[in-house]
């Protein structure tokens, strides 16, 4: 049946599973969900321009129909047929451009994992066609369907992987069947699904044990004590090491000033042989945070690795503009906004909030949302968060959010945005330089045009 389908799908212009959006002779699979069911939206599909429509619920099947194709679960279906595809245009070894099959390099962690996804695809694309995740579509659907889009064409794929439940990462990577694996680093985040910070361990750590199964390679943060653990409880072999401070490292990094963007010097300590002969290169990037050294130096090594020359390297990453509310600079007639809304979690707001610490700048101003999907430990870690502003000294402070409401704090609190924003209309601070920070679902991101 898989081949069958698979022979199918060679004579379509794609994979959607949206049937608002089916672009012409592309196959439509049919996935159901608690408040909707895509089969009832088949014949719709093939009416837009679909070639053929999989189901999995023979109510909607028109019987005679060659256009129609009935399997028993659409979003395994839609899994297995991505991996079948994945299989054909290489296998999880070798993993060098140019080689045997098209590498595919699997990313996954707490924070900065669509970043480095960007900041490497960026590299890469200086010297290869790249393949990589658009947006955030890294879920046991988005996965599959990046990995459909895969072309003989292409030299390299980037697939990042995120997950929210224990089992997430080892479906995923069952999916792109990765040749060398990143994890960007651990954290408390998510832990409703997770049930604790080493259920974010061990989901990760998925990617870790697929590697090892099938003799992969790991990028690894060398500065990490819990990455450097994972590895170690797993006894990886092939380890490629990054870091500021290891003395193991391939590529090294330290920032070069405390300003808005991240500005720093890296080397490639393989190119070198004396610590007298050694050359640090610049990058003046175009982020926001220190935290984001750790992402740059991850996709500098994975440039290194697939043989991208330092210069074009350079050039890749201070091209890099972020965009989607992660890590932005934007400055309006009134304020100097770092814009950083897309998500939030104990680990990624803690580092937002020391480097805007450390930040040179006057006049600083907090508006933070509530971190969601904690679990029983949300008002824990709110409350840890009001102890870190206080901690900094930070007095012109808003937050937003029922979580921290809870935790009594004298800071002034707000239920929700728009409660914020009647705020912001009748007062609107001048002159500030303001971090906004939140869950996605806190939709801070509204606020920009109202400072």
């Amino acid at each position: 049946m898989l081949e069958k389908l698979y022979q199918l799908f060679l004579q379509c212009n794609g994979v959607t599973t949206d049937s608002r959006n089916c672009p012409k002779d592309s196959m439509f699979i049919a996935l159901k969900g608690e408040t909707f069911n895509g089969n009832a939206f088949a014949s719709k599909a093939l009416e837009a321009g679909c070639k053929y429509v999989v189901i999995d619920d023979a109510q909607y099947l028109i019987e005679n129909d060659p256009h129609y194709v009935l399997v028993d679960d659409g979003l395994q279906t839609l899994q297995r047929l991505a991996n079948y595809h994945r299989r054909q245009l290489g296998s999880p070894i070798p993993c060098q451009a140019g080689g045997k099959g098209i590498p595919v390099i699997g990313i996954t962690g707490t924070n900065g994992k669509t970043t480095t996804k960007e900041l490497t695809a960026a590299v890469l694309s200086k010297k290869y066609n790249v393949l990589y995740t658009q947006d955030n579509l890294n879920n046991s659907i988005g996965v599959p369907l990046t990995v459909l889009r895969l072309k003989p064409e292409h030299d390299i794929a980037i697939i990042e992987m995120g997950a929210s439940h224990p089992g997430d990462i080892q479906e995923l990577v069952n999916v792109c069947e990765p040749n060398i694996g990143l994890i960007t680093n651990v954290g408390r985040a998510h832990l409703q699904g997770f049930g604790s910070f080493e259920g974010v361990k061990r989901t990760k750590g998925e990617l870790y044990d697929f590697l090892k199964k099938n003799n992969g390679e790991v990028i690894i943060n060398a500065d990490s004590e819990d990455l450097i653990g994972m590895a170690q409880e797993r006894g990886l072999e092939h380890l490629i090491f990054y870091g500021e401070h290891s003395l193991v490292a391939r590529v090294v990094g330290q920032v070069s000033d405390h300003s808005a963007f991240l500005h720093f010097q890296w080397m490639d300590v393989n190119s070198h042989f004396s610590m007298v002969n050694r050359q640090w290169l610049t990058i003046n990037s175009h982020l926001i945070g220190d935290y984001n050294l750790p992402n740059m130096l991850a996709a500098i090594t994975i440039g290194l690795k697939f043989g991208v020359d330092e210069q074009s390297i350079c050039e890749a990453l201070e091209a890099y503009e972020p965009h989607n509310n992660r890590s932005q600079l934007t400055k309006t007639p009134h304020n100097t906004l770092i814009v950083d809304a897309y998500n939030a979690n104990p680990t990624s707001m803690q580092a937002a909030l020391n480097n805007f610490h450390r930040l040179e700048a006057d006049n600083k101003m907090l508006i933070l949302g509530e971190m969601r999907e904690l679990g029983q430990e949300s008002t824990r870690e709110h409350q840890k968060m009001v102890n870190l502003i206080q901690d900094y000294g930070f007095r012109d402070v808003i937050l937003v959010g029922e979580e921290f409401i809870k935790t009594g704090t004298d800071y002034p609190c707000y239920a929700d945005v728009n409660a914020l924003g009647e705020v912001l209309q009748a007062n609107p601070p001048q002159g500030k330089t303001i971090l906004i920070k939140g869950s996605n679902g806190t939709k801070l991101f509204t606020l920009p045009e109202l400072l």
